[in-house]
């Protein structure tokens, strides 16, 4: 990644709706060189996808949760897989120490986020434990990446 892609990436993360105009603009390019930059950003799958940045209250799930969970040594895969259908998982991660995974959810109420922990990760066969903790605010909640130095060419 040469310092253009850097200033594109940079670019399209604070405004990914900015025209290639504007993009080219910022990475110094023709309109048709930007695009074909993006072009291969996204053919590297280092831009994986497009999309809006939503507030959580104002779609209706402001009840930011964290779960912590600890599966059975067996039970890993199948956890996975489930955890990646439902969409109130934001983030599923495998962790160190004492838990197997940690979980990041959206809900529309504290009813919603009990009757998630009690009808889906309670019957699951592999789940072992898990521990709620509630977010009461954020200071910072971001998709924005930090970006590396360029590479030097």
């Amino acid at each position: 990644m040469d310092e253009i892609d850097r200033n594109i990436l940079i670019a399209v993360q604070k405004d990914g709706a900015a025209g290639l105009a504007e993009l080219a603009k910022v990475a110094g390019l023709s309109v048709s060189a930007t695009a074909e930059r993006i072009k291969r950003l996204e053919e590297r799958n280092t831009i994986r996808g497009w999309r809006a940045d939503l507030d959580p209250e104002a779609i209706g799930c402001p009840l930011l949760g964290f779960v912590f969970v600890r599966t059975s040594s067996d039970g890993r895969a199948a956890f996975e897989g489930l955890m990646r259908g439902l969409e109130p998982v934001l983030e599923c991660h495998s962790i160190t120490g004492s838990w197997t995974f940690l979980l990041k959810i959206r809900a529309e109420s504290l009813q919603a986020l009990e009757t998630f922990i009690s009808d889906v990760l309670a019957r699951f066969d592999g789940v072992a434990r898990a521990k709620l903790l509630i977010a009461t605010s954020s200071a910072k909640e971001t998709s924005i990446l930090p970006i590396s130095e360029a590479d030097e060419e």
